[in-house]
């Protein structure tokens, strides 16, 4: 990767363009960098997520999800460039196995709400889908590796799930059960039936 940066304010910047890892220069709007701003904003709301009281084990798997989505964000930097590996994937199948079975099936879709610490994992859940979708946008013109389109679709199911978790943990005194939508269909099978 290019150096390390010792210097904010460049101002080169200023003409609309912006340097990528290997040290060319590309258009801000470009999709590869609307990629990389799309998984640097998933971080930063892990980041954000990070700051609520969490259960250790998923503070512990977001932390090392961050790390990844540097890697991510350095591959998607310099093009032709491979960080995140398959294992990585793997990882996030093993959080979402385990996780998942802990909790009870879903009967019905349920609101992006609850506690405070789940509804920010709804949040980035969402962000990781537009990161997905700009990651995929970017492979339709340009070669991209298979992991980061992996690890974006199965993060943004381990974001759900962990919101999920995150509401029966009661850490502020707040937890329960997730929020159900309360859809038509339902209503009405409750005065049918």
């Amino acid at each position: 990767m290019a150096n390390r940066l010792t210097q904010i304010a460049t101002r080169t910047g200023d003409d609309g363009t912006t340097g990528l890892g290997d040290g060319t220069r590309t258009r801000k709007d470009a999709l590869r960098v609307q990629a990389l701003g799309d998984v640097d904003e998933l971080n930063s709301s892990l980041g954000v997520l990070l700051a609520e009281p969490l259960p250790e084990d998923v503070r512990e798997l977001l932390v090392v999800i961050q790390h990844q989505l540097f890697n991510l964000g350095g591959e998607l930097s310099i093009p032709g460039f491979a960080l995140l590996k398959d294992d990585a994937v793997l990882r996030l199948d093993q959080a979402l196995a385990q996780h998942n079975a802990a909790l009870p099936r879903l009967a019905e879709f349920i609101l992006p709400a609850g506690t405070r610490s789940a509804a920010l994992a709804h949040v980035s859940r969402t962000v990781a889908r537009r990161a997905e979708r700009a990651v995929v946008a970017l492979a339709a013109v340009e070669a991209v590796n298979e992991p980061p389109r992996q690890y974006l679709n199965r993060l943004s199911d381990l974001l759900f799930v962990l919101a999920r978790v995150l509401n029966r943990a009661n850490l502020d005194g707040l937890g329960g059960d997730d929020v159900y939508w309360n859809s038509e269909r339902l209503k009405q099978q409750s005065t049918d039936g």
